[in-house]
């Protein structure tokens, strides 16, 4: 969408999240993508596939169709990753320790669409290395994807951030505020006010004298007081706004 990134960026200096490093843009990196894409390639682990998604609504995890079609790979065929029975295991800092078989949850995943579109698997993999991500602070909604880009990370030779899932905000029927359950945008008019109201929510319980100060004092304060583990029993956060 035209100026959606700048919409982005403007929301978030209003609110004082600033970047430290150049903004990265996708459609900026493709190079950085396909070098990844080569060394997997080189290393045998990817394979083109033609399956339609019609072809697989009703396989839970892929059933590997193409995995020995040895199908020439061009504008026609997406990228598969092959996956092994390996077990993934990290410790998430709300979730504590995760284990997941890989093969048998997730089944050979797409890191490049047949649009010749990369991934989200696969391009937010390759961007953390890129830019040198230690932590990564998230929705609990993304917990599950963790462990497809942990086994990305490992064949490709990248360091595994620390991760930590936040429980999500949620409408009156559970599903999460998003753009496809048509939820309000971020309102930006007082942003200190909005952030007090996001540290009310996330259990950090910030005095009520800081519901009128600036938005930096706001930040600093929380950046002081963090207590992530007073969510660890939280599952959801319902919306205040209905």
């Amino acid at each position: 969408m035209s100026g959606a990134r700048e919409s982005i960026l403007r929301c978030l200096e209003r609110f004082g999240l600033l970047w430290d490093r150049d903004v990265f843009i996708q459609s900026q990196q493709l190079p950085k993508y396909e070098s990844a894409l080569a060394y997997l390639l080189d290393k045998q682990w990817l394979y083109g596939c033609r399956c339609s998604r019609k072809s697989l609504e009703k396989s839970a995890i892929y059933p590997g169709y193409c995995r020995n079609a040895q199908l020439k790979i061009d504008s026609s065929t997406a990228l598969r990753l092959k996956t092994q029975h390996v077990h993934i295991e990290f410790d998430d800092v709300l979730n504590g320790i995760i284990k997941h078989q890989i093969a048998n949850q997730d089944g050979d995943f797409i890191v490049r669409r047949r649009d010749q579109i990369i991934a989200y698997q696969f391009a937010v993999v390759v961007d953390d290395f890129q830019q040198g991500v230690t932590h990564v602070v998230r929705g609990a909604d993304l917990l599950d994807s963790t462990p497809k880009q942990i086994y990305l990370q490992q064949l490709l030779g990248y360091p595994t951030p620390s991760y930590m899932h936040l429980p999500i905000v949620v409408d009156q029927q559970g599903a999460k505020l998003s753009k496809q359950t048509l939820a309000a945008p971020v309102n930006d008019t007082n942003p200190a006010r909005t952030l007090f109201l996001v540290l009310q929510l996330l259990q950090q319980n910030p005095p009520a004298e800081l519901v009128h100060v600036d938005t930096q004092t706001l930040l600093d304060w929380a950046i002081a007081h963090w207590q992530p583990l007073a969510l660890k029993k939280v599952r959801a956060i319902p919306s205040p706004i209905h």
